[in-house]
């Protein structure tokens, strides 16, 4: 018999960590190959990891809620264990035979460069949670440095830190002009606390009260973030997409028996984004500090409801390489892994610009938040027929039209009321243009 590793799997270039939600197995517990073993999330997407070998779980390194880095061993499977040792595995694990386990109580690090005068006199390295405590806690660089850390190499924890604040909190100084005061004892005082509890909220009337869920949490801090991030002004205009509407009604039953597909409105509201986009490249771009990074590659975000009424944005990658049926079966196929909860973490990372039809609930228009770390955020509203005036060669007359309104919402540090209703009208004007004769 031998031992498999299993691993926190990669989840997408930019995610480094994950967070364990539920174990679906035991010590004890037979798996099978490909056998869900646990659900996972990331500040995106909740995934399951799939077992990579057959056998019994011999061991479980994390409980959950831990975050664990990306290639970490986070469980061991023993294989070609049979049901009968199976039972023996449910009890206490001896680790006596593995070589070595190593176990990380926190995300990777980061190198902070300390001053060559330092008492340390070189690099140390925090994690990313270390230093967000200490910028949350007031803790100085100054002070990092001299506590002594409990982790490998003297890494300052978790545990350290919060040690450190906490003793810190129960410290009263006291300071005077020293040609009058050599010296000052305080006896007795009781520890003042920096962070006093706040009296619980009592809520009047019949009322009900409701835990958000994590997605949600996750949701509300992105929104209020983008909000203090970028400045937004949001810019509207009415859209005339009567020949739209009409080509897709004649078509539509040809393109499903065709490419067993259903085309929506959305990717030929994407097709004209993407044409838009190669004019006015500042769209599809991100800020760095004082440099403005333009993204060549079109990844469109397309934010989609769940059945929980929470929101994510799959991400079509490079969308301007695929032609109209290759938009559709995209726009489709992420879409139906959203509201089944199939994404992978991957699906949603590396958008540069977002598309939201608040149309689909019957909302006329909309100002909707930016999608950090883009610029940009475009809203189509619901189609409605409306009378209209035609302007024709031998007069103006009034006509039944399918009107639409867009919304664009962008970064005031980088784009103007120009460019933004430039871009606007362009991509009002390819869909006003819209060929009714084209072909599937």
């Amino acid at each position: 018999m031998s031992l498999v590793d299993l691993i926190m799997p990669k989840l997408g270039e930019s995610i480094m960590e994950a967070t364990i939600l539920r174990w679906h197995k035991q010590p004890g517990d037979t798996i099978a190959m490909d056998e869900t073993v646990l659900d996972i999330a990331t500040d995106k997407v909740d995934s399951e990891v799939p077992s990579t070998a057959e056998g019994v779980i011999e061991a479980i390194l994390y409980k959950e809620n831990d975050v664990v880095p990306i290639g970490t061993v986070i469980a061991k499977i023993k294989v070609g264990a049979s049901a009968q040792t199976a039972s023996a595995a449910t009890q206490t694990y001896d680790s006596s035979h593995i070589e070595e386990i190593k176990v990380v109580d926190e995300i990777p690090y980061q190198p902070v460069q300390i001053d060559n005068n330092s008492q340390h006199n070189a690099n140390r390295f925090y994690s990313p949670l270390v230093l967000n405590i200490a910028q949350s806690e007031g803790v100085s660089m100054s002070d990092l440095e001299k506590i002594k850390g409990s982790g490998q190499d003297g890494r300052v924890t978790k545990k350290d830190i919060l040690a450190f604040v906490s003793s810190k909190s129960n410290i009263v100084s006291v300071s005077a002009p020293t040609n009058i005061i050599q010296e000052v004892s305080v006896v007795n005082v009781a520890p003042i606390s920096t962070n006093p509890q706040p009296l619980p909220t009592v809520y009047q009337g019949n009322v009900e009260i409701i835990e958000m869920d994590r997605m949600r949490k996750l949701i509300a801090k992105h929104m209020v973030e983008s909000k203090h991030t970028s400045p937004h002004v949001t810019s509207f205009v009415e859209c005339d997409v009567t020949n739209l509407v009409l080509w897709r009604e004649r078509i539509k039953k040809e393109f499903e028996k065709r490419e067993g597909e259903k085309i929506t409105f959305t990717p030929l509201f994407i097709e004209a984004i993407i044409k838009s986009l190669k004019k006015y490249p500042m769209l599809s771009s991100s800020l760095d500090g004082d440099k403005i990074i333009i993204k060549k590659d079109l990844n469109i975000g397309m934010a989609t409801a769940l059945p929980s009424g929470n929101l994510i944005v799959p991400v079509i990658k490079n969308a301007d390489q695929l032609n109209l049926v290759g938009l559709t079966k995209q726009v489709n196929g992420l879409a139906n892994a959203a509201r089944n909860n199939k994404l992978k973490p991957d699906d949603t990372v590396g958008g540069t610009f977002t598309l939201t039809n608040v149309g689909t609930f019957g909302s006329i228009m909309g100002t909707p938040i930016i999608n950090q770390p883009q610029v940009a955020i475009m809203a189509v509203g619901a189609i409605k027929k409306r009378p209209m005036v035609i302007e024709t060669a031998q007069g103006d007359t009034i006509g039944i039209r399918h009107m639409m309104y867009i919304s664009l919402s962008y970064d005031h540090r980088i784009i103007d009321g120009a460019l933004g209703s430039t871009f606007l009208n362009s991509v009002s004007k390819e869909l006003e243009n819209f060929d009714s004769n084209r072909s599937i």
